[in-house]
């Protein structure tokens, strides 16, 4: 099958034979592919290997047989973003997160438009840690596994801003006592659903709350980004 001018970003590339690159590129229409690029690693290859840089919207031409597509061409359609320090490893995490949570072929537009409202935000500097919990929420969503936010999980009532509530994956807000393990406040929630930041103390606690629901859907795994954007942070 022949793509062509497919909105694209490679969110993964590793050495494959001797002048090639494996990718793992998001596509508007069709999902996570494996891309093959094959010879972008001679010096005069017909497509440079800065082109395929992470974190630049391309337009692919592509082969598709089987599991893995062939590039036939990329080119940049925007400037490429220069994320640098924090937002260069939140970043990361983006695609990190792209290529665990996701299967191959499987055509997720709302993801591809989450990523791309998210990477300019990381570059004009807005708080980091607002924008990755968005950017979460919007990729569980388009993935299936969409947050329940507004509403407790067994009695179904409104969720409450000064109660406290525990987060249950797969159910949702349940009350509890306030010091509880893990416990954010119900105002905390309805801002994430309402797309409204809330305080740094909110934003702390949706982030924990955030690593189980992901560590959940990984099986009980952990994301490398996790640990380097921590050391990083550490650091400050």
């Amino acid at each position: 099958m022949r793509i062509e001018q497919q909105p694209a970003y490679v969110l993964h590339s590793r050495p494959y034979r001797e002048t090639s690159l494996l990718l793992e590129c998001l596509t508007r229409d069709h999902g996570r592919l494996g891309v093959v690029a094959r010879g972008v690693r001679r010096e005069r290859a017909r497509v440079q290997r800065a082109q395929l840089e992470p974190f630049q919207r391309l337009s692919l031409d592509l082969l598709q047989r089987g599991e893995l597509a062939t590039l036939v061409s990329a080119e940049g359609v925007d400037a490429p973003l220069r994320l640098v320090g924090d937002a260069g490893l939140a970043g990361l995490y983006l695609n990190e997160l792209s290529v665990r949570l996701t299967g191959r072929q499987d055509p997720l537009p709302e993801l591809f438009d989450a990523y791309a409202r998210t990477l300019p935000r990381l570059a004009a500097g807005e708080p980091l840690a607002w924008s990755l919990r968005r950017f979460e929420r919007d990729l569980l969503e388009a993935v299936g596994y969409a947050l329940q936010l507004e509403f407790e999980a067994e009695s179904g009532e409104p969720v409450e801003p000064a109660k406290f509530y525990r987060y249950v994956v797969e159910q949702g807000p349940s009350p509890c006592r306030p010091g509880t393990a893990h416990a954010l406040r119900g105002a905390d929630l309805l801002a994430l659903a309402a797309d409204d930041m809330p305080d740094a103390a909110g934003l702390s606690a949706l982030r924990v709350m955030m690593r189980e629901v992901i560590r959940f859907h990984l099986g009980g795994g952990e994301l490398r980004a996790w640990h380097v954007l921590g050391a990083a942070m550490s650091r400050r």
